[in-house]
């Protein structure tokens, strides 16, 4: 990743989380836009070096009409930015404010895998087969290639699912499987990966990179099964509390945890919840957080995601050299894509500078949900989080990347304070 637009929009093709285009998973109509007068208002410290940032975050915010948002910035290992924005928020939008965060939640799921196996519970060779079962429906039969799917595979996206030729995402699929498999909604897990285990793989393992949310919600059930603990649990206690991180949690398909932002959509569809047909706001029932919970289904706020990045820097409470040299590794034999970067286990990552340093990212995209996380190889790092990803503009959120590189680069100064200890232990 250099910062341009370019890799991003590629990338934004391979990982947008919804899996069902724009307008959103099972949305089905629009509802009234909605016009009124935008009251700005901004909390946490304004640092004036860094007015970039602002000034980005409001035109942006504005441009698209979205009521809540974040922006956490940190500089050579100090938080030096820590904001919530609300334009018209029915709520103050403040910097430890919970949003949804979507498909970053990869990095949190392969990071719980490589820790495993950093302390010697798995190895990340091993197939799937050796900890799921993954018995088809009665008459149906598995693909025996399913034996050829490692955890490396699995996390790298080139276990050989293929949502794109098959048009079929089974985390947005809830409605087929339950009739498929005469089981009421809302869906678990064991529903879904009943269903997949009797449909074929549409690539060889290890041949073919294509982006499976599936692929994570196996991911998350090997965690439990090898931990012993739920998924949530071992998250925190391995993951996020050795970085003082305690606001995170799983996300509730309805509920809303204390702190936690309202979602807007402007699309409706059929709730997934129950077998009511009952129509719901798009962020609300349309898809199951219980569902998407290890592949996106974490809550945090900006400042977390950016606390959540540390874990992958040199002498990290965490993981290990061996483990993030892991979690960063060219996969083999797809390698480096024809733009410049590859996926590795919950990052896309570019190598820049001959190969000495790498730019690291991931998006997140549900209906109601817009973030992104970036760490570069200048020493910067930034989160942003949205309480929406549409709007009666049809302006994309995309943009948002390279307008956070531009404010970075309008930086002539960095500050030297360091905010950690305000949000953190």
């Amino acid at each position: 990743m250099d910062g341009t637009t370019v890799s991003r929009r590629a990338f934004a093709k391979l990982v947008t989380a919804a899996g069902a285009g724009a307008l959103g998973a099972g949305a089905v109509s629009a509802a009234p836009a909605q016009a009124a007068p935008q009251t700005w208002t901004t909390t946490g410290t304004a640092v004036s070096a860094l007015s970039a940032f602002d000034d980005t975050m409001k035109s942006f915010m504005q441009a698209r009409h979205i009521d809540a948002g974040q922006l956490a910035v940190t500089y050579k290992g100090r938080l030096v930015l820590a904001r919530g924005y609300g334009n018209n928020s029915p709520m103050l939008i403040q910097p430890t404010s919970l949003f949804r965060v979507a498909s970053l939640s990869k990095s949190l799921t392969a990071a719980a895998v490589v820790r495993l196996a950093q302390d010697g519970k798995l190895s990340l060779g091993d197939p799937i087969t050796k900890f799921l079962d993954l018995t088809p429906p009665a008459g149906q039969s598995a693909d025996p290639r399913l034996a050829k799917v490692t955890l490396w595979r699995l996390l790298q996206h080139t276990g050989g699912w293929d949502r794109d030729l098959t048009a079929f995402d089974p985390v947005f699929k809830d409605r087929i499987i339950a009739n498929a498999l005469d089981v009421p909604m809302e869906l678990t897990h064991a529903d879904v990966i009943r269903f997949m285990s009797g449909q074929p793989l549409m690539h060889d393992p290890g041949s073919t990179v294509s982006y499976s949310n599936y692929g994570y919600l196996l991911a998350g059930r090997i965690v439990e099964k090898v931990s012993g603990l739920p998924y949530e649990t071992y998250v925190k206690q391995k993951l996020l509390a050795p970085l003082g991180i305690t606001r995170m949690g799983l996300g509730e398909t309805v509920s809303r945890h204390p702190g936690e932002v309202g979602y807007r959509s402007q699309y409706t569809g059929p709730t997934v919840l129950d077998n009511s047909g009952t129509v719901v706001d798009a962020p609300y029932g349309t898809f199951s957080m219980r569902v998407h919970d290890a592949n996106g289904g974490w809550l945090a706020s900006a400042i977390d995601l950016v606390r959540w990045a540390t874990a992958f820097d040199s002498g990290s409470p965490v993981l290990n050299s061996t483990s993030t040299g892991r979690v960063f590794a060219v996969p083999s034999p797809t390698g480096v894509n024809g733009d410049g970067w590859y996926y590795g286990l919950g990052w896309a990552v570019r190598p820049v500078t001959g190969g000495t340093g790498r730019n690291t990212w991931h998006t997140g995209s549900f209906a109601g949900t817009y973030s992104i996380l970036v760490r570069t190889y200048q020493g910067m790092s930034w989160a942003a989080v949205f309480n929406q990803r549409d709007d009666e503009s049809g302006l994309s959120y995309a943009p948002i990347d390279s307008a956070l590189w531009t404010a970075s680069r309008a930086v002539t100064s960095w500050p030297t304070h360091n905010l950690w200890s305000k949000y953190f232990a």
